[in-house]
């Protein structure tokens, strides 16, 4: 897709002003943040504020998460480069393409379908070809396609579904934010074989993961 020179330079300077001061150090990291048209991924209202550092509304009751946020969770999962990735909560796809960058093959679940039929939409246009989704409720992760080398949740559960840990690889991460709704911890979990040890990083707030009741279709807090 063709990009405006104002827009590759406010991605940049998004990269150098919010990302490397701050302590993002991972060249691998930067270079997806850098690659990855933000401007894309949020209403075209809000395309504006696109680069700016804070979350913006992307319908739903949903959000994107602040570019620091999303380059610091995506620098704690830090996949290989042959590796698999897990994302629960698609939103508007831009985390999952950041991703994607990084990844061989990442799988995400989106538990509301518009937001997921236009995630699809745009990770295709952008020309990612190994992103794999699926619309439903994430709890449950995506079995049949792990062990995952990373898993990424961008909604807070009040604890992290045992189910998910129990799909990470040896060694693999599990970063998320724990504590349903209001403020909640950053947590990093990795997998020993013998059980998953937690890390907590810092304070953060993010939507509530939501669950969806089966046969109604009806969604509430986890």
């Amino acid at each position: 897709m063709m990009e405006s020179s104002s827009e590759t330079a406010a991605r940049e300077r998004m990269v150098a002003t919010q990302m490397v001061v701050r302590g993002i150090r991972d060249e691998r990291v930067l270079a997806a943040l850098r690659a990855v048209p933000r401007h894309l991924f949020v209403p075209e209202r809000e395309r504006a504020e696109a680069y700016f550092d804070h979350p913006l509304p992307i319908g739903h009751g949903q959000t994107i998460s602040q570019p620091y946020i999303v380059a610091l969770m995506t620098e704690l999962a830090l996949p290989p480069p042959e590796g698999v990735v897990l994302e629960i909560g698609t939103g508007s796809g831009y985390q999952t393409a950041v991703l994607a960058q990084l990844a061989r093959e990442v799988y995400s679940v989106e538990i509301f379908a518009p937001l997921a039929e236009q995630a699809a939409r745009m990770l295709a246009e952008s020309g990612f070809t190994n992103v794999h989704l699926r619309t439903g409720d994430g709890h449950a992760g995506w079995p049949e396609a792990a062990p995952f080398d990373a898993i990424v949740l961008t909604a807070a559960p009040d604890r992290v579904p045992r189910e998910l840990l129990e799909q990470l690889r040896v060694a693999g991460k599990l970063v998320a934010p724990e504590g349903g709704e209001g403020v909640q911890i950053l947590k990093v979990y990795t997998q020993t074989g013998h059980g998953c040890t937690v890390r907590e990083i810092l304070p953060v707030r993010f939507v509530p993961l939501l669950r969806q009741t089966p046969g109604t279709g009806s969604i509430g807090p986890s």
